[in-house]
């Protein structure tokens, strides 16, 4: 369908079909096997944004395009791709594969991308489902390059200050960030948060055991959530996916392929 709006070796990403299992931290397969360079960068942003390809049938090996394209320029450590790629986060609010890999693109490409995920993350435009996005991808950013670690707390426990609509969510989601983080530091401002009621009480609801997982008290023998924090991303992940942000593209077939290989929100 979009194979002529493409060269060679771009294009062969339209044919290469169904990749589920994927390795952000193995070897560079997509540059291995089609010969990717920096000059096939702006093709492979345009195929991101390919809303033919998006909207592809969900059993078309076309389909798969942009998801081989964006781990293409993950590959590439492609800084010009940062702003387009964040871009497309609320155009695809339902697509899990995107959901779940932009992180680790993001991380790839490497604490560049940094400055771009601050503004998004504090942009009142977007509401908390798409700004969580940049929630998880300043986590696994601070996880994968833990020179920014702090830069990227900072960042995320910042938030805790500033209202908007959706501030009350979003808080919920930047809390179960900081928590994989370890984030010690931010205590106190999660603390002021919680008892600001500035944190979504159906998503996140205890300080208690956010207290735990950092390692701040000893749990008592009964807990609201005997089952730990994992528990609260379990549910937060069931709410998250039933938050609509904006009809972006992709049809209801592209949405439904990838939502058949959703991820948990959280390993």
């Amino acid at each position: 369908m979009s194979s002529p709006n493409y060269t060679p070796p771009v294009s062969q990403l339209l044919t290469y079909g169904a990749v589920y299992q994927y390795d952000f931290k193995k070897s560079p397969h997509y540059i291995e096997k089609f010969g990717l360079t920096k000059e096939h960068i702006p093709e492979l942003i345009r195929m991101v944004g390919d809303e033919e390809l998006h909207d592809a049938d969900a059993e078309s090996l076309e389909v798969w395009g942009p998801i081989h394209a964006w781990r293409s320029l993950g590959e590439l450590r492609a800084e010009t791709a940062i702003q387009p790629l964040i871009s497309v986060i609320h155009k695809l609010p339902d697509h899990d594969f995107f959901i779940d890999e932009l992180p680790h693109v993001l991380a790839q490409i490497g604490p560049a991308a940094i400055p771009a995920l601050r503004d998004y993350l504090a942009n009142p435009d977007y509401n908390a489902s798409a700004r969580s996005s940049a929630v998880d991808s300043l986590e696994v950013m601070a996880t994968q390059h833990p020179e920014v670690r702090d830069e990227c707390v900072s960042i995320l426990t910042e938030r805790f200050a500033y209202s908007d609509p959706e501030s009350q969510i979003l808080n919920s989601f930047i809390v179960f960030s900081l928590v994989e983080l370890k984030a010690v530091e931010a205590a106190s401002e999660i603390e002021a948060a919680f008892a600001g009621d500035r944190i979504n009480k159906d998503w996140c609801d205890n300080w208690e055991l956010v207290q735990v997982e950092l390692g701040l008290k000893e749990p008592k023998k009964k807990l609201k959530n005997p089952d730990g924090i994992a528990t609260l991303f379990e549910k937060i992940s069931e709410k998250r996916s039933q938050t609509q942000i904006t009809s972006g593209f992709g049809s209801p077939k592209t949405q439904q392929k990838s939502g058949n290989k959703k991820k948990k929100k959280r390993k």
